[in-house]
C-alpha cells in the first residue's frame, strides 16, 4: 500500500490526516499499539516540519509487509545544521509558527527516538528529504 499528501508551507489546517490515515490503516492490520503510535508520531512530526519550515513538500508512505517507509521532502531553505536540528529544543521556527504551538525544536528528535532508522539529506535553498523506516514488529 502506498499514500501520499501533498503539504503546503504555513498551511497547518491539513496537518495530521495522513498520520490519522495511516493509524486507522495500523489498526486495521492488527498492528500492536505502541508501534502504531511510533509510526504516528514520525509522520505527523514530518508534516509540521514541512508546514512550518518549507514552502511546499510531500509526504510518502509505503506500507510493507514488516515495516513502513515514510519519505518527507520539501522544496524549502533546507538545514544549515542537521546536527544542530537533532538536538532538543534547537528550532528555528519563525514566531508566527511557535504561537500556534509549533516549532518546540523536538520534530527531528522524536523522529529519531519513533522510528528505527532515519536519514536526512538537505541542501540549503533547495530542501531537505527525510527517510524513516521503522518495523512493524513489536
Amino acid at each position: 500500500m502506498n499514500m501520499k499528501q501533498e503539504i503546503t508551507g504555513g498551511d497547518f489546517s491539513h496537518i495530521g490526516y495522513i498520520s490519522s490515515d495511516v493509524k486507522k490503516i495500523l489498526r486495521e492490520r492488527g498492528i500492536d499499539s505502541k508501534v502504531i503510535k511510533r509510526v504516528v508520531v514520525s509522520i505527523f512530526e514530518a508534516e509540521v516540519n514541512i508546514a512550518a519550515h518549507a514552502w511546499k513538500g510531500l509526504i510518502e508512505i509505503e506500507l510493507g509487509e514488516d515495516s513502513i517507509r515514510i519519505v518527507a521532502s520539501d522544496e524549502g531553505p533546507g538545514i544549515e545544521s542537521i546536527e544542530m536540528a537533532m538536538k532538543e529544543g534547537f528550532s528555528t521556527a519563525s514566531s508566527k509558527v511557535r504561537e500556534m504551538g509549533f516549532g518546540a525544536g523536538m520534530g527531528l528528535p522524536n523522529i529519531k527516538n519513533n522510528s528505527d532508522h532515519l536519514d536526512i539529506k538537505s541542501e540549503l535553498g533547495k530542501g531537505t528529504t527525510v527517510e524513516i523506516i521503522t518495523s512493524l514488529k513489536s
